[in-house]
């Protein structure tokens, strides 16, 4: 029988292809000129002699080899090959790395995100990535169960991640929908879960919003910001066009036609993957017009402060309404509830607010809207929101008024 001595020492002699050196049982090392040095076990199968590859030695030791010896011949008196075994474990390996939870994931993700902007597509990935395959990634997408999501979300709950949180339960549940539709589950387990009963309750801020009393002090505390040049027309801008806040920090020059005064958004940056118009009030215009005066080389019109070659953070806005004294009082999105809420209450009608917005209201009218449909009443109706801004601004008496 070897020694673990022997296994150190042993070298294949010169001239020979390998040197075998029989331990018991038909384990054997089998040394080979490069040095290296390989357990195999030999055996006799249906009258058919047959080798199992073992480990490599070092990194499986002399005892290491023994055990793995014994437990083959184990699954040899029980009438079993112990090489088809060991095929037959890796072909079902390989099925469940295909049927586990990240690969079918990864599947849905690629078959989802045709319809989604690329932006949105990487941030699902990302929180995929993550926080949900770390914790049930690896398990078969069959076998993942209610309490194992639940844990999950609540993970990410404890880090006070609580929309995040919501969303991850959302996505799983959409990955195991697509695992049920496509034979690789039989039941989604995510149904059985509403985010409210696991996870806290607590008041939205994400939209948060000051009441149309207030906006006049903002605009006030706006048009004085002593951060940059850049954040301080961004506010201005926000305001003035009500887009979204990706929308607008994302924008770039090739976008824009300042002499027509428009600005046409591609549909690759729209949430609903439809293009929309802009129109600009000439004060819209005039910060732009200042934009292009501090402008470098950058395709954004608000490049990030470190890195022109990407757009501005998502959060320099709320950063710097918090900065004025708005902590989760007011967000960039805020700017779109305030004008939805004051345009009508100006009489201005809901479905041009509506197109403005760049809402797409689920219904069978709006699924089909042209992108440029009402455009000369929107035109009217930013001009007049730009020009109602700028006295609430200056402080004067603002009388509520009927849209034309």
């Amino acid at each position: 029988m070897l020694r673990d001595l022997d296994c150190r020492n042993a070298k294949c002699p010169d001239g020979k292809s390998r040197l075998r050196l029989a331990d018991a049982q038909g384990l054997y090392l089998e040394v080979l000129p490069n040095g290296g040095r390989y357990w195999r076990l030999k055996y006799r199968h249906g009258g058919v002699e047959r080798r199992l590859a073992l480990g490599v030695y070092p990194e499986v030791s002399l005892a290491q080899a023994r055990q793995a010896r014994d437990a083959a011949r184990e699954t040899l008196r029980h009438g079993v090959d112990p090489l088809a075994a060991r095929r037959e474990a890796k072909a079902a390996a390989r099925v469940a790395r295909a049927t586990n939870f990240e690969a079918v994931a990864r599947e849905w993700h690629s078959a989802w995100k045709a319809a989604r902007t690329d932006h949105h597509a990487a941030y699902v990935l990302r929180r995929l990535e993550a926080d949900v395959f770390p914790a049930i990634g690896g398990k078969p997408v069959s076998e993942i169960t209610a309490p194992q999501l639940v844990a999950m979300a609540k993970r990410i709950e404890s880090r006070g991640a609580l929309d995040i949180a919501r969303r991850a339960l959302q996505t799983c549940s959409q990955v195991l929908r697509y695992a049920v539709a496509h034979g690789l589950a039989e039941r989604n387990p995510a149904a059985d879960i509403r985010p409210a009963d696991v996870l806290t309750s607590r008041r939205r801020e994400n939209y948060a919003r000051i009441e149309p009393k207030e906006l006049p002090e903002l605009l006030r505390k706006m048009a004085v910001y002593e951060g940059s040049p850049y954040t301080r027309l961004a506010l201005q801008l926000i305001a003035l066009t009500f887009v979204r806040t990706t929308e607008l920090i994302e924008a770039k020059w090739s976008e824009f036609d300042l002499d027509a005064a428009e600005w046409r958004v591609p549909a690759s940056r729209m949430k609903m993957r439809q293009p929309h118009i802009v129109p600009l009030s000439t004060q819209a215009v005039d910060a732009l017009r200042c934009l292009l005066e501090l402008r470098n080389r950058s395709e954004f019109v608000f490049p990030g402060e470190r890195d022109h070659e990407r757009p501005m953070s998502n959060n320099t806005l709320l950063k710097a309404l918090e900065r004025l004294g708005y902590k989760h009082r007011m967000t960039g999105h805020g700017f779109r509830g305030l004008a939805s809420t004051i345009l009508h209450e100006q009489g201005w009608p809901h479905e041009h607010i509506e197109l403005q917005l760049a809402h797409q209201e689920r219904n069978k009218v709006s699924a089909a809207y042209n992108w440029a449909t009402y455009l000369p009443e929107r035109r009217r109706m930013l001009q007049a929101w730009a020009d109602h801004l700028d006295a609430l601004r200056k402080g004067a008496t603002v009388l509520p008024f009927k849209a034309a």
